[in-house]
């Protein structure tokens, strides 16, 4: 009989997961004897840049990555991304090293008290099999649960001495996770869309996901919609340049009512009705508006405050809404304005670093952002207009983006040119990922937008009456010289004539290259 390991590198083949992100600690080595020569270990120098790089991979290859973690001590370095990857929707094999079962009843070193509990509630499911033999079977069931919608991350406890014992072979299977609309839904959906006289339609990272983008532009265009972006979506799903995109709703629901002002149906797609970032009062939307969600997760329907929901795939869903609905001529609707451009000035603004960023970059180019406090003007300037073309963490919680910048890179950048906006704040959360970039010799191109601090948090003084926040300056950090002992190539630009041709060089590379960008 085969070994537990053999069984599960042949199942891991057979399903296509053969990139494995780790960092080895003693409990995972018995995985990696004779290693099989058609696999990829990705190393990351800590379990956090791990699971970050995993999830831009699986994000940008549509299917579920594999990685491996060290015990408790990993598990827990790893959490915050975890966490990320949850809120992403990515699917994700999580497994972790345990010691071996005949020693664990006398808490033997690095071993994992309750490892099922400690990432929960942040994955789908957590198990430790009872038995070696039940190892593959485990790891099976990790992946269908991963890649059934809603996607997300899955946990398994192996213990050391597992690896070696025999069992029997898993074969893989083919098993659904698309979510059809109900049709007798559809039909009182699109009844109340063709009815109403002024419809807006939110789009969330689920258009996205779903791969809805061209679909959900075909519904916009035949009933005349104004499209708004879902308050913190982590993707792009409509053209920034269209003509019905509106622009970006603020995580705060008074303003939400204000901006959706004079819509009488909303159609909300693949987002949360909504997502805030403070408390607020009153109303959900517009008195008299009625609200409509297309949703491919249920426990989001279920604590959506009102309205219809429709729990679906949202590629399937707005097809059948196009397939159905009839609407009467409307009026032509316009969006926003293209911003007016920024003159360049003795120092560099944010909105001319992205201005000046959108006209160097190349056309099928991939945005991945971690910078909260650009985000607004990078939102202006800096517009995205194809699908699968923009990620950011769903979280907030810093440490993402970077180790996620380079694994995109490695799933795309034989056909995309990948380009990382980060902070100086968030970036120092995850800065040993330019090491993996590196390693990789990924031709990507990592920007740090450096204002000399976490200036995110200066929004919020007056929200709270803080007249000065503590602990938000960061001076003295030497981005190049980081960059290049971590074997990437690298520049300081604080003048705007120096950065058009920095940039320029750095997208040329073929190497990772990061510009560290001084801005006001």
């Amino acid at each position: 009989m085969p070994t537990v390991r053999e069984v599960v590198m042949n199942l891991w083949r057979d399903l296509g997961t053969t990139t494995i992100f780790g960092n080895p600690g003693s409990t995972e080595l018995p995985l990696f004897r004779d290693f099989p020569a058609d696999f990829r270990y990705v190393l990351g120098l800590q379990e956090s840049i791990v699971v970050g790089m995993a999830d831009g991979y699986a994000q940008a290859t549509g299917s579920a990555a594999v990685v491996n973690l060290h015990s408790a001590a990993g598990v827990g370095h790893a959490m915050g991304n975890i966490f990320t990857a949850c809120r992403n929707r990515t699917p994700l094999i999580i497994t972790a090293g345990q010691q071996a079962r005949s020693i664990l009843p006398y808490e033997p070193f690095l071993f994992a008290d309750e490892p099922t509990e400690l990432p929960k509630p942040y994955v789908k499911w957590s198990n430790q099999p009872a038995r070696a033999e039940d190892v593959p079977g485990a790891l099976a069931r990790a992946y269908y649960l991963a890649m059934q919608e809603p996607c997300g991350p899955t946990f398994v406890s192996i213990p050391v001495d597992d690896w070696d014992r025999t069992t029997d072979v898993v074969p893989p299977r083919t098993v659904s996770r698309t979510l059809h609309p109900d049709p007798a839904m559809v039909s009182r959906i699109a009844e109340k869309l063709d009815a109403s006289t002024r419809p807006a339609i939110v789009v969330g990272p689920g258009s996205d996901r779903d791969g809805a983008w061209d679909d959900v532009v075909s519904l916009a265009e035949k009933h005349e919609a104004l499209v708004w972006v879902s308050p913190m979506s982590p993707r792009c799903s409509f053209p920034e340049r269209h003509r019905l995109f509106a622009g970006f709703l603020p995580a705060i629901r008074e303003q939400i009512v204000q901006r959706l002002q004079g819509h009488d149906f909303i159609l909300a797609l693949g987002a949360p009705v909504f997502t805030y970032h403070i408390e607020g009062f009153g109303p959900h939307v517009p008195e008299g508006a009625e609200l409509v969600q297309l949703i491919g997760d249920p426990a989001v329907a279920a604590w959506t405050p009102l309205g219809t929901a429709m729990v679906c795939n949202v590629r399937h869903g707005v097809r059948a809404l196009l397939q159905q609905s009839n609407p009467p001529h409307r009026s032509t609707a316009c969006g926003r304005s293209a911003p007016a451009r920024v003159s360049d000035d003795r120092t560099i603004s944010i909105a001319y670093l992205m201005q000046t960023l959108a006209d160097s970059r190349p056309a099928d180019s991939i945005i991945i952002e971690e910078s909260p406090s650009s985000r607004k003007t990078m939102q202006t300037y800096l517009p995205i207009e194809r699908p699968r073309s923009f990620f950011t963490c769903a979280s907030g919680g810093l440490g993402h983006s970077l180790p996620a910048s380079v694994g995109i890179a490695l799933a795309k950048s034989a056909s995309n040119r990948v380009i990382g906006l980060f902070g100086d704040g968030s970036a120092m959360y995850s800065i040993q990922a330019l090491w993996s970039a590196a390693d990789l010799a990924l031709p990507m191109t990592i920007v740090i937008v450096n204002n000399g601090g976490y200036a995110a948090l200066s929004e919020f003084t007056a929200h709270f009456n803080v007249k000065e926040p503590l602990g938000t300056k960061l001076p003295g950090i030497d981005f190049v010289g980081l960059a290049r002992s971590l074997g990437c190539e690298a520049a300081r630009v604080d003048k705007p004539h120096e950065l058009g041709p920095a940039l320029c060089t750095a997208l040329a590379s073929t190497r990772p290259h990061l510009v560290d960008v001084i801005v006001e």
